[in-house]
């Protein structure tokens, strides 16, 4: 049986909520009543602890109704509570009613009005919102497991749809009007039953899914929603419990097109046409698959997991840290249709088509490192799948260690200023050849091959963590460019000090246990031996000094 357990703060707040409304009704004749409304009572009933409530006020707005309260704590029960803080309406971010917001207990409390909407035919804003009764605003909202209330003076569940609770207990997601009435209302609830599913691993009704594949729907979803919505409802899918199955429900309901597709308004044109939304999901399995020791999660496409053989510990390093780049593999996952397409720039540079994907489609920043990590993977992962192809029959230009470290120093493969770490970069790399094994066939992948495949990765991870590279990868230079300057006689710095600088790296890599001293020896000896010109003039052109000249500053 599911029930609500509070605890003592959240016991306190509830009876602080009951005996303020007493006191309004007593000194001002003012009558209504609080529920607590939506996720806070679903999380509860789950067994999981919400700190922020939002309150719903029967009959009254949520500016005087906190105004009124937060003065009542402070006069009368001489508690400490924040001031109240307005919230203005913006219904791009979904608030279409002013917020009153507060803080007491340690409890962040927004309090708004019950609501009835009605919607425009063209607008996800509602044409017009009024008062309304529990049940109006229960069915105004996305999904029956998010319409419950808990009413503070009864301390009861309120389930006005008569369905809550048992999909809750059930673990059904459905809307609690028709779904295609809930979704032409509002198309981002398409998105957000997807996110609820996933986290929660509860199944969509029939009748919602084939609501969600209708194109009328999936068009208003592209024409109604700002992209920064859509955006925020998949990086909190790529942030959930099971990314995995947010991608796979995109793929079966058809979504990927409305979801990912560059707005026209953009004006920007890629070099082709995306593949198949089943790489996406395919290169969400791999990942899934590689990076768990037991892959237990059913995808509601039904599709079984690859039996592969355990990747190296070292690829995985990365995902056990602190700040995860797991959502971000998963959104780059998602977005492996577009490896391979470029877009032009304004003033001609060409650049990755995930990048413009992300900034256009799911106006996605920098957070979590998606608009510079991820197309920092996709041209890493070619990068590397060259590396990895030389390193299996060693076709090596320079010593072992040297050519491994300078491999993984490359500024796409680790830079942890965009978030890329070489660990990671060798994970996805993989993912992208076996991805492509697979091809756009949901049956099945070449066995074979992919173990191939697994095996070479494998053999250069083992052969970085015997070399002790690891760490070699984030090693500054021993020298920098004014001690150069000066070991060398030079009068000034100059494009020449880049590429000497590399070669003190490849030095390093060569003598892991070298000292400064050393180093310093090695390089007036470089020189007498005529090795070291320092006399390149300023007009040098940058394609004329070596690649590496940036690596080596880092």
């Amino acid at each position: 049986m599911l029930e609500i357990k509070l605890t003592d703060d959240e016991n306190e707040l509830c009876t602080l909520l009951d005996q303020c409304t007493r006191h309004m009704k007593e000194s001002e004749g003012i009558e209504t009543s609080c529920r607590i409304a939506g996720g806070w009572v679903r999380d509860k009933l789950l067994g999981s602890q919400c700190n922020d409530i939002d309150i719903a006020l029967e009959n009254m707005m949520g500016v005087p109704f906190a105004e009124r309260f937060v003065e009542y704590c402070r006069t009368v029960k001489d508690l400490p509570v924040k001031s109240v803080a307005k919230i203005e309406s913006n219904p791009d971010q979904s608030k279409h009613l002013e917020t009153a917001r507060t803080t007491i207990l340690g409890i962040e409390l927004d309090f708004v009005n019950l609501r009835s909407e009605e919607y425009a035919e063209n607008s996800r804003i509602p044409s017009q919102v009024a008062f309304g009764t529990p049940l109006q605003d229960a069915i105004r909202r996305d999904i029956t497991i998010n319409t419950l209330f808990y009413n503070v003076h009864s301390r009861e569940v309120e389930d006005h749809t008569g369905k809550g609770l048992d999909d809750l207990h059930n673990g059904i997601i459905r809307t609690p009007l028709p779904p295609r009435e809930t979704f032409t209302d509002d198309p981002l609830r398409v998105l957000r039953c997807i996110r609820f599913a996933s986290r929660f691993g509860f199944t969509m009704v029939p009748e919602l899914q084939e609501a969600a594949k209708d194109p009328t729907i999936q068009e208003a979803l592209r024409v109604k929603i700002s992209r920064e919505r859509v955006g925020e409802e998949l990086d909190k899918m790529m942030g959930g419990r099971n990314p995995l199955l947010s991608i796979d429900m995109i793929n079966v309901l058809s979504l990927f097109t409305s979801v990912f597709s560059i707005p026209e308004g953009a004006g920007l044109k890629l070099s082709g046409e995306p593949s198949s939304p089943q790489y996406a999901l395919n290169a969400a399995i791999l990942l899934h698959t590689l990076s768990l020791s037991k892959s237990n999660s059913a995808t509601l496409s039904g599709l079984s997991f690859p039996s592969l053989p355990t990747i190296h510990p070292q690829l995985l390093s990365e995902l056990s840290a602190s700040k995860s780049p797991s959502r971000r593999l998963y959104l780059a996952a998602a977005l492996t249709p577009y490896r391979n397409l470029t877009y032009t720039q304004s003033k001609g540079k060409v650049r990755p088509a995930a990048e413009a994907v992300i900034r256009e489609s799911l106006k996605l920043g920098a957070q979590y490192h998606y608009l510079d990590g991820i197309p920092a993977l996709f041209t890493a992962a070619e990068l590397l799948k060259k590396g990895v192809a030389d390193f299996e029959v060693s076709r090596l230009d320079k010593s072992e260690r040297v050519w491994i470290g300078l491999l993984l120093r490359e500024k796409n493969v680790h830079n942890p200023a965009t978030g890329s770490f070489w660990a990671t970069s060798l994970l996805f790399s993989l993912i992208q050849e076996l991805t492509a094994l697979w091809g756009d066939d949901a049956n099945a992948i070449d066995a074979e091959a992919a173990s191939k495949r697994i095996e070479a990765y494998n053999k250069l991870a083992a052969r970085i963590e015997e070399l002790g590279l690891a760490e070699a990868v984030h090693a500054k230079s021993i020298l920098d460019g004014r001690e150069v300057t000066t070991i060398l006689g030079a009068a000034n710095p100059g494009p020449w000090t880049g590429q000497v600088l590399a070669r003190v790296v490849e030095w390093q890599l060569e003598h892991p246990q070298g000292t400064k001293d050393e180093c310093e020896a090695w390089l007036r000896a470089e020189q007498a031996a005529g090795n070291i010109n320092t006399s390149f003039s300023k007009r040098t052109k940058e394609g004329d000094i070596d690649a590496r000249t940036k690596k080596a500053k880092r």
